[in-house]
C-alpha cells in the first residue's frame, strides 16, 4: 500500500512539474514573439 501511494506521489509531483514547464513554454514563446515583432517593426520603418 505505502509503495502504491509513493508512486502515485511522485507521478503527480511529475505531472505538476511538467504542466509549469508548459505554461513556462508558453509564455516565453510569446515575449519571443513579441520582441521579434518590435524588431521586425523597428527594421521596417520607412524614411519620410
Amino acid at each position: 500500500m505505502r509503495k502504491a501511494q509513493s508512486t502515485i506521489e511522485y507521478a503527480l509531483l511529475v505531472a505538476v512539474v511538467a504542466a509549469a514547464f508548459l505554461a513556462m513554454h508558453l509564455y516565453v514563446q510569446r515575449a519571443v514573439q513579441a520582441n521579434f515583432k518590435l524588431i521586425e517593426d523597428q527594421t521596417n520603418v520607412e524614411p519620410q
